[in-house]
């Protein structure tokens, strides 16, 4: 397992890669061994066995409280790159890309990085999880995602706001 620059690209639909979770679990592993007090949680699409999406892994790399800097910095040690653009998350919540060498292909990640028990935290979690165990949902999800794509929107930021809803009403917030 290698990490690597991370390569903007925009957003398309792609299939299901059973080895998406074996890509999430090195890259946990890699930020676990580095700062065990962090607890790292693989969210996002790619995270339900069978579910479609952008093909990035998200994962929620959650610190203790008075930890944020701690986790930047174990991040950007290991070569994770920070977010840039004109919609990059604040470093008061940050995100860092990569891109991962397993197996002889490369997957993307996000590394979402936040307060351990925060809202934003249980709102992944939940999310996750009602996708996981509802696959009608999970090809609903798979539905809304294809619209936005089909409505040519493909930059990632503004592809996210537009899932919103959807999540939103799972989540019913």
């Amino acid at each position: 397992m290698k990490i690597d620059t991370y390569v903007r690209q925009p957003v398309e639909f792609r299939p299901y890669d059973p080895l998406f979770p074996r890509a999430a679990a090195a890259l946990v592993e890699l930020v676990r061994s580095a700062a065990p007090e962090l607890r790292v949680e693989h969210v996002g699409s790619t995270s339900i066995p069978g579910c479609a999406g952008k093909g990035v892994v998200d994962l929620a790399v959650l610190y203790p409280p008075g930890g944020l800097a701690r986790a930047r910095d174990v991040l950007d040690r290991l070569g994770c790159q920070r977010q840039t653009g004109p919609n990059a998350f604040p470093e008061s919540r940050p995100m860092r890309r990569c891109a991962l060498e397993l197996e002889g292909r490369s997957y993307r990640a996000h590394l979402h990085v936040l307060e351990a028990g925060g809202a934003e935290e249980m709102e992944l979690l939940t999310f996750r999880d009602r996708l996981r165990a509802d696959p009608a949902l999970c090809r609903a999800y798979e539905a809304e995602k294809r619209a936005v794509l089909a409505r040519g929107i493909t930059e990632g930021a503004a592809y996210a706001e537009c899932k919103t809803g959807f999540v939103r009403g799972v989540l019913g917030t």
